[in-house]
């Protein structure tokens, strides 16, 4: 996506070679004419798909996932990282470890907003280790609906995470893929949207 890229390149900021600081435009201030285009481009992308729910992880990955459920037509559901009095019983957990924050976080959601017939489209910022869409994936299994693909904005193909959730047979379709991040310079993959 020329847009995401080209945002990368001028308002990013390479904090070493595993971290990308995006916070200009996607996940402290946001630029909504741009997560407008990147729900457009993801529903393009998976509109064939018979998408009931999205699905994100709070909450750097509410702005992209809202505009894509806006233009899908369906809801959107969070995952909440934290459980509040009002979410206390009826839900579906996991586990996932964030490698940027060292720490390892169980993820909710409420059993009444996830069914067996759901077709439910993942939507995350980033993707490194897979960790955080896997713990999505497993709280869809666990409601016995269907994972129709993953949209991930920026892939950082150098780390495992593209590959281990493509090698498991998910649909993976990703924005930007980084391919590395050496000498403070963002290194884009050849191609760009990866399916």
């Amino acid at each position: 996506m020329r847009e995401l890229i080209e945002k990368i390149m001028e308002e990013g900021e390479v904090l070493s070679e595993h971290v990308l600081k995006v916070d200009r435009f996607l996940n402290h201030q946001v630029d909504p004419q741009l997560m407008k285009k990147i729900g457009e481009t993801f529903a393009n992308a998976f509109c064939h798909e018979g998408v009931t729910k999205v699905l994100t992880l709070e909450s750097s990955g509410i702005s992209p996932a809202l505009m894509t459920a806006y233009e899908l037509g369906v809801p959107l559901l969070v995952a909440r990282k934290r459980k509040p009095v009002t979410l206390s019983e009826n839900l579906y957990t996991a586990k996932v470890y964030s490698f940027t924050k060292r720490e390892e976080t169980e993820i909710f959601v409420s059993q009444s907003f996830l069914h067996h017939q759901d077709r439910v489209l993942i939507i995350d910022d980033f993707l490194a280790n897979g960790q955080a869409a896997l713990g999505l994936t497993d709280i869809v299994a666990q409601a016995k609906a269907h994972v129709v693909g993953i949209g991930i904005v920026i892939e950082k193909a150098f780390q495992d995470g593209g590959q281990l959730l493509r090698s498991r047979g998910f649909r993976v379709v990703s924005l930007a893929r980084v391919a590395s991040m050496q000498d403070g310079t963002v290194q884009f993959a050849e191609e760009v949207m990866c399916q």
